[in-house]
């Protein structure tokens, strides 16, 4: 195992405590694929669409909603129905990014309204975000 690499003309430690990993989703609207030089200094590791609905309801109850399993089934499902039947141009944005926008005002509107019913709650969330 090497202690240290030359770099730029410059002698440097290395610590084996460290890595780097860039994560790249080039099929989103602006992204371009990396550089092959770049490519070649990294190895691709294997991606699993992650679970919408939990990570929706995780974040609705750390901002205080009860019925936070409901919810966030009914919003990933709507926004699920949304990228397989509304347009499919670049600009649409129907995926973690949406929910995530939608859970973030929902929250800030339970905490401004602690004692609002929370299905009003969330439609008002839906409503901040896409108005």
């Amino acid at each position: 195992k090497k202690t240290e690499f030359l770099f730029e003309g410059i002698m440097l430690k290395l610590k084996w405590g460290v890595s780097v990993f860039i994560t790249m989703n080039p099929g989103y609207a602006g992204r371009a694929e990396l550089p092959d030089n770049l490519k070649a200094l990294f190895r691709p590791v294997a991606m699993m669409v992650p679970n919408y609905a939990m990570i929706a309801e995780i974040s609705l109850f750390s901002f205080g909603f009860l019925i936070g399993r409901s919810l966030a089934r009914k919003i990933v499902a709507t926004y699920k129905l949304c990228s397989e039947q509304l347009s499919s141009q670049d600009h649409y944005d129907y995926g973690m990014r949406a929910v995530k926008s939608v859970l973030t005002a929902a929250g800030n509107l339970k905490r401004r309204y602690p004692n609002e019913d929370e299905q009003i709650i969330m439609l008002r969330g839906i409503i901040d975000v896409n108005l």
